[in-house]
């Protein structure tokens, strides 16, 4: 039975240029920018590509007990209950309560785009999950002076206005309804599904979903990049892709109360080891972020399975007496099965912890 599962890189083609970080987290001689800007954590998910749907991307890949290398959403399928665990009803957790976590790394504003909400996914679209995700900003380029993104629409068209703006590809017009929303590292933003938005350029984040890749892309050139039509409206048109977005204005006071998630201390022990909530129930119910700050020996107890990224620093992760070494940028899986294990640090290490939500319901 594996416990602690390492994954390797697993970079994703995308629609925009980016992921010369990534290239220097992975240690390669010639960092460049390219079209896979993106890496998959652990993904259940397969890219949704048009184009390239004879190219198998998105899916994680993991070697077994046999040494055989196989995706990681077979090794979870061997034994749902340990890996998942359960709902708070006692039903067994499902591949679609797996938040898809991605490195992201922009050398361009991306897209303007907006991804469907759960609801709508599921009534409109036949599918079981939306695209409601949430930014933790980890690095800004050298280069870049004024970091940010766009979120929801301040000033708001109305549908035919932005149907005749998306049309013409007046992408003036559509950018002046937004306001610039500076960023650094450290911050972090919830987008729910339906929020128009776009990432500016020289961002490294770490980025949480919902598992799919669900996306109205209402901008469809990048970088001389042009989005073939199948992928710009989740193949349904652009009335259907309209009927997704939430057109309610996000005046400039209200930009922090909408996205912005202020950390909440969960634990503060004497040797300094802190949890903090980053992104609680009290938000979404599709997924829960926490960041540990480990700064001696750092003993944890958690119910669910999560997702760990080593952001910070280096140490140990002990469980059931095996050590598990981990250094900065690595990422990793804690099976629901594991509920007690412990941190180490001769130093200090910060570690992301993505966790599944706590109200996995069709009525969401």
């Amino acid at each position: 039975m594996n416990t602690i599962i390492k994954f390797t890189e697993n970079r994703v083609w995308r629609t925009y240029q980016g992921g010369k970080q990534l290239d220097i987290i992975e240690g390669k001689s010639n960092p460049q920018d390219s079209s896979f800007p993106e890496d998959w954590i652990g993904s259940t998910v397969e890219a949704r590509n048009i184009g390239r749907e004879h190219i198998k991307e998105g899916l994680a890949m993991v070697q077994n007990e046999s040494g055989q290398t196989v995706p990681f959403r077979d090794i979870l399928k061997s034994n749902i209950l340990y890996y998942l665990g359960t709902e708070a009803s006692g039903q067994p957790r499902s591949l679609d309560d797996i938040p898809l976590v991605k490195y992201l790394d922009s050398a361009t504003r991306l897209h303007f785009q907006a991804h469907p909400t759960r609801q709508f996914a599921q009534q409109r679209l036949g599918l079981p999950r939306g695209k409601t995700e949430a930014y933790v900003i980890l690095e800004i380029r050298d280069e870049v002076t004024d970091p940010y993104i766009y979120a929801g629409f301040q000033r708001s068209p109305d549908r035919a206005q932005l149907k005749a703006w998306i049309e013409a590809q007046d992408i003036e017009s559509i950018e002046k309804c937004f306001d610039r929303i500076p960023v650094k590292p450290g911050d972090v933003f919830l987008l729910p599904g339906g929020r128009p938005h776009a990432l500016g350029e020289g961002i490294l984040m770490l980025e949480i979903m919902e598992p799919s890749d669900l996306a109205v892309r209402f901008e469809f050139e990048r970088c001389g990049y042009v989005i073939p039509e199948k992928a710009r409206f989740m193949d349904r048109g652009i009335e259907t892709a309209l009927d997704s977005f939430n057109f309610s204005p996000v005046p400039p006071e209200a930009i922090d109360q909408e996205f912005r998630c202020l950390p909440r201390v969960l634990i503060n022990d004497e040797q300094g080891n802190q949890v903090e909530e980053l992104i609680g129930d009290d938000k979404t119910d599709c997924f829960i972020v926490k960041r540990a700050t480990v700064t001696s020996q750092f003993k944890r107890i958690e119910e669910d399975f999560f997702y760990g990224v080593v952001t910070q620093g280096a140490g140990r992760l002990i469980v059931d007496g095996q050590t598990v070494e981990l250094k900065q940028w690595e990422r990793f899986f804690c099976p629901a099965g594991v509920t007690q294990f412990e941190y180490q640090s001769d130093t200090e290490m910060t570690i992301l912890e993505c966790y599944p939500g706590r109200q996995q319901t069709e009525q969401s």
